[in-house]
């Protein structure tokens, strides 16, 4: 029965070249061949439609807080409610990916949250308006998805640019929505003749429709893995249902994948934190309009058009040359710059200063969101979705606790925040100095004289599970990442011995 399934898995044509796993060795942005490329735009567009969603509300805060008589306070929590509900989502999320697909967890959150949206044209309290921030933000989780469908459609050469594509363009809704609600706005309240109370409740119907479009374009037109969907292939025995205890185990036992859930804090959620904050900055500290405050925040937002993809594509770049020791120092070196570029932001005091610190500010931030996860499909060849919903979770949190710390109340002035924040990016990408995989290396220490991939993933399985073959598609995937060794070490040989790996990840 193996032998006939695995000959059926080799026959099947595919339009882009792939590898052992069936995962795409090329990127072709302009392509839609199936199932690579059509999963590719399927989720970003899902995920920037979840980024609208999300953030329709901070650019037209200054009508919306007069509406409801919301205090700073008051903003200051719906801004954090936003995105602390997809914290544990995002955890959930990479779980519910590693059990039954990112197709059906995707398009069933996405659906799940709509709702929240529609709602949100019939809030008339701060209470109202915190909860329905609070449950739309739960869509940020599609993320998790997004990141962990890549991986499992794109081979580790080119997994940093998709993943970096995917995000970043999805993280473009953060930017888009800062033009696209104040046009709708002033469309309803100008050419319809509507009042600007009622105006702004009408305008979030866009972003609802929109939303719950892509949960119907996922579930109808997507594919969970090459192959073809988790229930089919579960069912025909090409994967076997995994064990969610030992999935959650090896994920939370791996440190590196709690280093990379702090530092993604301080880099997404930095980049989460200026999107709800930036438009009101300019608005009140610049005494522009609100259609120039709304231009100045999406500009922030826009750059994910290239600065996280570039993240990505860089971190393959320099992977093909110096390895997975080479990625980390590449995401280590930006996330710094961009520490010193938020500091500067928070000192600089005139308009035009500003904005320009703003934007190269963007670039480095969101590029090391890109560089970040062109490390995460690595850490874990088994609990890939739970440390990818670790990681991204992590991105929620830092969003929070920076909120809560330096942009709730008046303790602090939103440019001394800034500042602040930039400090803590610097301070928050220290640790991935001591991220180490044996069988790559480390910034600073080489590989482990002797360690393999073999050892290190395959060291997720027990020997009953492997006795079962369970581990097949580790094993692939270990020959496929040999390719983060650089180009020095790709020439080494491939061990033979495969059967009796260590039992435990170093």
């Amino acid at each position: 029965m193996d032998i006939s399934l695995d000959s059926e898995k080799n026959d099947r044509k595919f339009a882009l070249p792939v590898d052992s796993e069936h995962k795409a060795t090329e990127f072709r942005l302009f392509s839609l061949a199936t199932p690579h490329m059509r999963a590719f735009h399927l989720s970003w567009i899902s995920f920037f439609s979840c980024f609208v969603s999300t953030f329709a509300a901070p650019p037209l805060l200054p009508i919306i807080r007069d509406n409801l008589d919301l205090t700073a306070t008051d903003i200051g929590n719906a801004g954090i409610a936003a995105v602390s509900g997809a914290v544990f989502a995002r955890i959930a999320m990479g779980t519910a990916c590693d059990l039954f697909g990112p197709r059906l967890a995707s398009s069933s959150l996405i659906l799940l949250t709509a709702p929240a949206v529609f709602l949100t044209a019939i809030a008339n309290s701060p209470a109202a308006f915190l909860m329905v921030r609070f449950f739309t933000g739960f869509s940020l989780a599609t993320f998790v998805s997004t990141q962990f469908w890549m991986s499992s459609m794109f081979s580790p050469a080119v997994v940093g640019t998709a993943n970096g594509l995917s995000g970043g363009w999805g993280n473009l809704g953060g930017g888009a929505t800062q033009l696209i609600m104040p046009l709708v706005y002033s469309l309803i309240h100008s050419n319809i003749g509507s009042t600007k109370f009622t105006a702004w409740r009408i305008a979030f119907f866009i972003p609802a429709f929109f939303q719950t479009l892509s949960a119907f374009a996922i579930f109808f037109l997507g594919q969970d893995m090459p192959d073809g969907n988790y229930v089919r292939l579960e069912k025909s025995g090409e994967k076997h249902k995994d064990n969610f205890s030992q999935v959650f185990y090896h994920a939370i036992t791996n440190y590196r994948g709690w280093i990379l859930a702090l530092t993604y804090g301080y880099c997404f959620g930095v980049e989460l934190t200026i999107d709800n904050i930036i438009a009101q900055y300019f608005f009140d500290r610049f005494n522009v309009n609100l259609h120039t405050a709304g231009i100045i925040a999406a500009s922030f937002g826009l750059a994910n058009l290239f600065s996280r993809p570039g993240g990505g594509i860089l971190s393959d770049v320099v992977a093909k040359w110096f390895g997975m020791r080479g990625r980390l120092w590449t995401l280590w070196v930006v996330q710094m710059i961009g520490g010193l570029l938020c500091l500067l932001l928070g000192k600089v005091g005139s308009l035009s200063a500003s904005i320009a610190v703003m934007l190269v500010f963007s670039v480095f931030v969101q590029a090391a969101c890109g560089l970040t996860f062109g490390v995460v499909p690595f850490v874990s060849r088994r609990s890939l979705g739970v440390i990818s919903g670790m990681t991204g979770g992590g991105g929620n949190v830092g969003a929070v606790l920076t909120q809560v710390i330096f942009f709730r109340g008046s303790r602090y002035s939103t440019e001394e925040g800034i500042t602040l924040m930039g400090v803590m990016i610097m301070c928050c990408s220290l640790p991935i100095l001591f991220i180490y995989f044996p069988q790559w290396g480390g910034m600073f220490l080489g590989p482990t004289k002797g360690s393999t991939e073999q050892d290190y993933y395959l060291s997720e399985w027990s020997t009953a599970e492997k006795e079962q073959g369970f581990h097949k598609m580790s094993v692939k995937f270990a020959d496929n990442s040999r390719t983060e060794r650089g180009r020095k070490g790709i020439s080494a040989p491939i061990p033979t011995d495969n059967e009796n790996p260590p039992s435990t990840v170093l």
